[in-house]
């Protein structure tokens, strides 16, 4: 076509095409096969593939878009070069493909492949030999041979096409045909067939313009292919779209002109959504609506994704439907809707990526995803997507999906299970007119140029043609008007599909801006500390979203994703905003001054999306009616790219010139795609990306083996700064909420938050368990059994699952080594055995990450993870040299990391499987520094956790301890302790209790340091305890504890109090603001209500020490005080003043006050004078009567008689102020625990 190859000048990016190029058959280097194809070489040569070669391309080069060639060749032609003959089909056939630059902007292909005949002699003689040395060989020997031996290699072929003669070629030909199948099919003649080659003619844009690249590429194919000569020469149109064709201006329109008809393309305005040409009915109709929201999801977490499909285009139609529909958030890992067979070792790549490969590829790299508990699979031609483990629904998705049936709905689509099924009739060429009437009718009518008469007439003869097939320049003047109307329709249904999801996301991140912190000065101190810097307080935000999304959402805000868009809102403090981000807090912004929503978030309503028919309106007036022209192609006097060209110039409707900027845009100044990052160099840009890369995209599109080696080894160090992050995370989040805890300081991470890091973790271990691993071990059931029979049992049965080999080879291994290290194995096999024992309907996957969560809880995941990877010999065997795990320096860091996190405490198992059974130890210890016997008669304990209590379970005889099973009690809390009264003999004098989780290795120690028996202390026979965790277990090789700061336990026996008036008020203010603060958190943050109420350091203890402040008491025998001798007393003078009618104050508070006394006392519980104190005080507190109770006390003529003057139950001031401070409880409902009501009636 164009031999002629110079460079352009002038600016490129606000040109609507960056490069034209043409791939193809290259005649001066033959025929070299395509290895990375992976085809036998028992196949026909003519159903090989071969290397394509970029023949051409226009210009040489640009400034800001270098010309990758390797990159768009392999792109272009996935595959390489296919061959055909007379009698093969030889459609042509388009697609596309998008390349992901280092900064993370997108260039687009569109690619048009038809078949050219093979002109040269060379080639066609080539062919000839390969198919006469493949029949020759298939049928010299009947022996099995392998397939690289019954094939020439690569250099072979070259030197066999270029020193072969003829006569050898003819002695060659002259061989009788097989009748085999295998030579019959594909079979080639010289000087019987034609030989066709593949190639390619390629337009490289920096937006999508799917549309117009694609009518453009038609009408010059079918110009290439007819007889007759276009009315200028090809040059002349490619120069016009490189050179002369501008971008449209923000919310205009663009009509220039192809070979045989003109163009239309479009951009959306500032305030529009960004421009997505990608027909998403399509999409919908190939998966279904319920099936895009739920691939949509997994993108949004940063799944693993891979599509499958015959069609390179359906590919591309699906990953960039699910990119667009991502606004205003972006993807930042690997993206390759197109993947060459040169880069399948992408596929190995242990990060999140979107790929895409084809049907046959999947089969050729023995891919088995469906075993891969990350990963979401789509086959696109079946209709049907499998999902990650554990996913969760998108928010409000029911609705989601009843409003996007509604949109497809109006447009003729009809959605069933599983598909979309619409009665649009297939789709055709784009139009190529080359009537000049039929070409002004159209154009006139976009422009507006029609009067109302004209327009009458014009769809008179619309219906005509449709009644009658007219046809004008080979198609029907319907047919014309039907596609112009049908990609109307689908651009209209584009965008009102994508506000849909974009009002989505604008209802749950709506005030996402309150919640970003901004703590760095300047820009250099925030890009230096960014990764030690919280910039968003996600506790915070996720305590405002209602319950049914926190799933969903807790998850998506650790994701890159997330990251980026609030990295993104930061930078704005001293760079322009980024352009998808503007347009975003924009629509906020508008949102707001018209926000229905109810004051409380976490009951928010589902509304639909408000401004479908508004964004429908804006695209259907800009296809209607161009709003400028481009300059029409015309003979050149030069070559492509030399001499003068008119850049960026366009045409209004009226034929008036006009510079962009008089639209907005400046020709001096770059347009920006939708990802570039305004106002920062490349520099600052790459480094505050949140993908902030250790491989650059650029080098993934490179095949060579040097940076193939440099990809695998970017994996790796990828892997290990991924561990170091998520640990550092964890730890800093754990640590924050523990001091958050032992100072009752608000807390930074929900119980919820902290289950979604832990599962980022097992997700992680999964990725690095799977990196490098031989597929053919896992490739089917029989062969993973004997790759394990050798080294013992499969733990989880016989299923293929690559991630989780970690699990079999641990227990494989620890079954191997039980002599060499048998505490150690033991150690590992203990937890295996009960999570393959759980009841629980867990899938493998599940069971596996139940493993993982237990080893986390019991501080043993390094250490099992370490001990199974001294085991080289089970490595070498399963992985390839590359693999994460082959790697001594990284692995050894990388198990230094999970070490780190046994620093401090989990629960994530405990509460994660609530419903298993487990098996607990309790462990009455004596006072130690006593020499009475214990003597107890038939003692009993009930052990109550978060989830539920253990019910009575009686000690047997003679002992100290029980042993019993019962179902998950989540973290401890409280124990009831008692016996039954059986004399004055049965007393003991309790130390604590302990209580020993068997699996999670928790134990809880239960303070009580009081007697346990009738005629001592307060005569209790039953005392309530509260809880603390003491050791964190599995710390073995640590040589002491360092976890977590104690917790509160029971309150010691307290007499006199030797505190000041000041420290008892500080310590009553300061349990009552513990109290506000927990209520104050979200829910699934707050810890234990009874420690706060009953503990060392409660509001039960502080108002004890304020009772006994001054109190009066008899000295001589040292007798205990207790409070309640002095409340009951105070309930007897009420009720004696009541009768004979000299009670003062409130009646009724009285009343309440004495009915509650003696209901207390009436129980059948004996819990003793303090355990009917503090049940007093909490039913006070729960039933909002504690702060008038007290003053009620204060003013009784016992407290003068009992207290001293400078006591401060008798400073009225004092008692008035704790009085308020109490108030302050009224508000918040207290649920009291069962262990502390049980047998009172109130």
């Amino acid at each position: 076509m164009m031999t002629g190859i110079t460079s352009g000048t002038g600016s490129a990016s606000c040109r609507f095409a960056h490069y034209f190029v043409v791939c193809g058959l290259d005649t001066k280097t033959g025929l070299e096969p395509e290895e990375q194809a992976g085809e036998s070489f028992e196949q026909s040569p003519i159903r090989r593939s071969f290397k394509s070669k970029v023949l051409a391309h226009y210009p040489e080069s640009t400034e800001r878009r270098p010309f990758n060639r390797d990159a768009v060749n392999m792109l272009c032609m996935p595959r390489g070069l296919s061959f055909r003959t007379q009698t093969d089909d030889r459609v042509p056939f388009f697609h596309s493909f998008t390349v992901s630059q280092d900064d993370g902007t997108r260039f687009y292909g569109f690619v048009q492949t038809y078949y050219e005949e093979v002109t040269s002699a060379q080639i066609t003689m080539a062919m000839q030999t390969l198919h006469q040395m493949h029949r020759v060989e298939h049928h010299s020997s009947s022996s099995s041979t392998s397939s690289s031996a019954s094939s020439p290699s690569t250099s072979s072929m070259d030197s066999l096409v270029n020193s072969l003669d003829e006569s050898d070629a003819d002695s060659l030909a002259e061989r009788p045909l097989s009748a085999c199948p295998c030579c019959a099919t594909g079979f080639f003649q010289s000087a019987q067939d034609t030989l066709y080659a593949s190639k390619a003619l390629c337009l490289l844009t920096p937006l999508p313009f799917l549309q117009a690249s694609r009518h453009f590429l038609t009408q010059l194919h079918q110009a290439v292919a007819a007889s007759d000569a276009p009315p200028l020469p090809l040059e002349s149109y490619i120069h016009n779209i490189l050179y002369e064709v501008p971008v449209p201006p923000p919310g205009r329109s663009l009509r220039f002109h192809g070979v045989q008809g003109p163009i239309m393309c479009q951009q959306p305005g500032q305030e529009e959504l960004p421009l997505g040409d990608y027909p998403l009915g399509e999409a919908f109709s190939l998966l279904g609506v319920e099936n895009l929201v739920r691939l949509l999801t997994s993108v949004l977490l940063e799944s693993q994704v891979l599509l499958l499909s015959n069609d390179y285009q359906r590919l591309m139609t699906v990953a960039e439907s699910i990119s667009t529909l991502l606004f205003p958030f972006q993807w930042w890992h690997i993206y390759l809707p197109v993947l060459p067979a040169s880069l399948h070792h992408l596929l190995d790549a242990p990060v999140p990526f979107i790929i895409g490969i084809q049907r046959r590829d999947a089969k050729l790299f023995c891919l088995n995803p469906i075993f891969q508990a990350n990963l979401c699979f789509v086959d696109i031609d079946n209709h049907h997507v499998d999902l990650p483990e554990d996913l969760p629904l998108f928010p409000d998705q029911l609705e989601l999906i009843q409003e996007l049936n509604e949109v497809l709905l109006r447009f003729g689509l009809q959605t069933h299970a599983g598909a979309t099924i619409t009665n649009k009739p297939d789709p055709a060429a784009p139009p190529c007119l080359s009537s000049l009437v039929l070409e002004d009718l159209m154009e006139d009518r976009r422009n507006g140029n029609l009067g109302r008469e004209q327009l009458a007439v014009l769809e008179r003869l619309q219906a005509l043609a449709r009644r009658c097939g007219g046809t004008a320049g080979g198609k029907t003047l319907g047919r014309a008007f039907e596609e112009e109307e049908e990609e109307l329709k689908e651009a209209k249904m584009n965008v009102q599909l994508r506000e849909v999801f974009a009002g989505r996301f604008a209802t749950l991140f709506g005030r996402y801006e309150e919640f970003v912190i901004h703590s760095a000065p300047d820009l250099e101190s925030w890009l230096s500390n960014r990764e030690g810097v919280s910039n968003f307080d996600k506790g915070s935000f996720l305590s405002t979203q209602p319950t049914q999304h926190l799933h969903f959402l807790s998850r998506f805000l650790e994701t890159a994703m997330f990251s980026s868009f609030v990295d993104s809102k930061v930078l704005s403090r001293w760079a322009d905003r980024d352009p998808i981000q503007r347009v975003f807090d924009r629509r906020l912004e508008k949102d707001r001054l018209y926000d229905t929503f109810e004051d409380d978030p976490g009951n928010r309503r589902y509304r639909k999306c408000a401004v479908l028919h508004e964004s429908a309106q804006a695209v259907e007036r800009r296809l209607l009616k161009a709003d400028h022209t481009a300059i029409h192609p015309h003979l050149l006097d030069m070559r492509i790219g030399q001499g003068r060209h008119h850049q960026g110039n366009t045409q209004t409707s009226t034929g008036e010139t006009c510079m962009n900027t008089t639209h907005g845009l400046d020709p001096r100044k770059p347009v920006t795609s939708p990802e570039t990052t305004s106002g920062l160099d490349n520099d600052l840009r790459e480094k505050y990306s949140p993908g902030r890369r250790s491989l650059r995209q650029s080098k993934l599109l490179d095949p060579s083996p040097s940076a193939v080696t440099q990809t695998k080894r970017g994996f790796v160090d990828g892997l290990l700064r991924e561990c170091r992050l998520k640990t550092r995370r964890m730890l800093m989040e754990r640590m924050g909420k523990e001091r958050a805890e032992s100072s009752q300081v608000e807390a930074g991470i929900t119980g919820l938050q902290e289950n979604t890091l832990i599962h980022s973790i097992c997700v992680l271990l999964e990725r690095t368990w799977a990196h490098g691993l031989k597929m053919k071990q896992v490739r089917n059931t029989h062969k993973h059994t004997e790759t394990h029979s050798k080294t013992g049992h499969n733990l989880f049965g016989t299923r293929e699952y690559k991630c989780k080999m970690c699990l079999s080879g641990i227990y494989a291994l620890s079954m191997e080594t039980v002599g060499k290290v048998e505490g150690q194995a033991l150690l590992l096999f203990l937890p295996l055995r009960f999570v393959q024992t759980m009841n629980e309907s867990l899938s493998e996957v599940g069971r596996a990450r139940a493993w993982v969560y237990l080893a986390l809880e019991k501080k043993l995941l390094s250490q099992h993870l370490k001990l199974l990877l001294t085991n080289q010999d089970l490595l070498r065997q399963l992985y390839k040299p590359h693999a994460f795990l082959l790697c001594e320096e990284e692995r050894e860091q990388f198990l230094f990391h999970l070490l780190s996190l046994n620093t401090v405490d989990y629960f994530c198992f405990t509460r994660t499987f609530t419903s298993i059974s487990i098996p607990y130890r309790v462990v009455i210890m004596p006072m130690k520094k006593l020499s009475i016997a214990m003597a107890m008669s038939n003692p009993w304990v009930c052990v109550s956790g978060e989830l539920g209590d253990s019910g009575i379970r009686q000690i047997p005889k003679n002992t100290q301890e029980i042993y019993f099973h019962c179902q998950n009690l989540g973290r401890l809390s409280t124990l009831q302790l008692g016996q039954e009264n059986s004399g004055l003999l049965a007393k003991c004098l309790v130390d604590c209790v302990i209580v020993h989780n068997e699996i999670t290795g928790h134990t809880y120690r239960f303070p009580c340091g009081r007697w346990l028996g009738k005629g001592v202390g307060d005569g209790s026979l039953e005392r309530v305890l509260i809880g603390q965790l003491v050791s964190p277990g599995g710390e073995e090789d640590s040589g002491r504890w360092a976890g977590t700061p104690p917790e509160q336990g029971s309150p010691p026996q307290i007499g006199l109090t030797g505190l000041s008036s000041v420290q008892v008020q500080e310590e009553i203010r300061e349990a009552v603001n513990n109290l506000v603060k927990h209520f104050h958190k979200a829910e699934p943050e707050r810890g234990n209500l009874t420690a706060l109420l009953c503990g060392e350091v409660g509001l039960v203890r502080s108002l004890e020490q304020l009772l006994l402040h001054g109190f009066k008491s008899s000295r001589l025998f040292q007798r205990s005080v207790f409070i309640w001798d002095f409340v009951e007393k105070a309930v007897v003078s009420m009720e004696t003043a009541d009768q004979m009618g000299d009670l003062q104050g409130s009646t009724e508070l009285c009343d309440s006050m004495c009915h509650y006394v003696n209901a207390i006392n009436a129980t059948s519980r004996n819990i003793g004078k303090e355990g009917k104190f503090q049940l007093w005080v909490c039913l006070g507190v729960r039933d909002q009567l504690l702060s008038l109770w007290l003053p009620l006390l204060a003013e009784s003529h016992l407290a003068a008689r009992l207290y001293e003057e400078t006591a401060l139950f008798r400073d009225r001031a004092a008692v008035h102020s704790l009085s308020r401070l109490l108030h302050t409880l009224r508000e918040f409902p207290i649920a009291l625990e069962t262990a502390l009501v049980k047998g009172v009636d109130l």
